[in-house]
């Protein structure tokens, strides 16, 4: 069986993070590999590991790595493939990390998770898997629902413990999860809706969306766009998200504390395409609170103000089931004269 993920680590100090990345990939019954390669000392065997990776069937890499990590770009670099990227806290934090890796140059996108979430890194993978693959998506469903049935048990757990004198438990009670219905598997196969729905914040995000489009139009992608933020709009953006359930993928565009990422990924079990924009403080507080977010509930963050990689990036999650598209992904980077992102 070949495997259809490939972990590359930076360092064997890095495993622990991807024990997280393994234990969900098992759960979710998709094949991989883990292999060590550094980006920095032994540059060539990547390059190998990528390549032949690539032409026997690896669907998407996870590649995990910590300091001045690398890694992932490297693995952009030699793939048309999609790459997760995932920053180790070894110093600085993981700042470091997080930077090198979420930053890529027009050409070389690498979906970043927050750091040391390699279980966000194998979720967001077997999302991307799930693109062409209904079992994947059926299991990812049954999962999540784990997730949400967890986080009640614990406050069930912690009620219990609340002994103050004023402390009083409303009556209601909360049913949502007990009726909601895993997702049809069946959705995203219908042709009558556009591959991808991109997403606006606010009309300031506006810029970046365009720069988002373009792409996909030069790529030859479905989408429709919006501008509709869940802050101003939630009853809004709830209709909107019933209305675009059958897509592919969402990209979602936003700067300030970039809410509308975190809305969108909690509606969809579909692959959640972030971009920061530069609104306030140089787009480092729509970046870091687009790309943090908790176990279960990854986001693809790209670098600020990254729209063209955006559509680069689907095109990548895409073009693993569809031919036509990967010819365009192709054709679309061989012909890069490297513009502005």
């Amino acid at each position: 069986m070949e495997p259809k993920v490939m972990i590359i680590l930076g360092s064997a100090s890095d495993f622990n993070v991807a024990e997280k990345s393994i234990g969900i990939l098992e759960i979710l019954g998709i094949s991989y590999d883990v292999r060590v390669a550094s980006a920095h000392r032994t540059h060539e065997k990547v390059k190998k590991i990528v390549e032949e990776s690539t032409a026997n069937g690896v669907e998407v890499f996870i590649g995990i790595a910590g300091l001045s990590a690398h890694l992932p770009g490297i693995i952009a670099a030699n793939t048309y493939k999609p790459v997760v990227g995932v920053p180790v806290s070894v110093k600085l934090g993981g700042l470091d990390a997080l930077f090198a890796i979420v930053q890529m140059p027009v050409g070389a996108p690498v979906a970043t998770v927050g750091i040391d979430r390699g279980e966000n890194g194998a979720i967001l993978a077997a999302q991307v898997v799930g693109i062409h693959d209904a079992g994947v998506r059926t299991k990812l469903s049954k999962m999540r629902r784990e997730f949400f049935f967890k986080l009640k048990n614990d406050e069930e757990e912690l009620a219990e413990k609340l002994t103050g004198n004023y402390y009083s438990r409303h009556s209601f009670e909360i049913d949502e999860l007990e009726t909601t219905k895993e997702e049809d598997p069946t959705e995203s196969d219908d042709g009558e809706y556009p591959d991808i729905a991109v997403i606006a914040g606010s009309y300031s995000d506006i810029k970046i969306a365009k720069k988002t489009t373009k792409f996909l139009d030069k790529l030859r992608i479905t989408y429709n766009t919006s501008v509709i933020s869940p802050i101003r709009h939630p009853k809004k953006f709830e209709k909107f998200m019933e209305e675009t359930k059958a897509v592919k993928l969402y990209i979602a565009i936003s700067g300030l504390s970039a809410h509308v990422t975190g809305a969108v990924v909690g509606f969809t079990e579909k692959p959640v395409i972030g971009v920061p924009c530069n609104i306030r403080l140089g787009g480092l507080d729509a970046l870091l609170s687009m790309v943090n977010m908790p176990p279960g509930v990854p986001v693809a963050t790209l670098g600020i103000d990254s729209g063209g990689n955006a559509a680069i990036l689907a095109a990548e999650m895409l073009g693993i089931g569809d031919a036509n598209i990967k010819q365009e992904l192709l054709d679309f980077k061989g012909n890069m004269n490297c513009p502005g992102n």
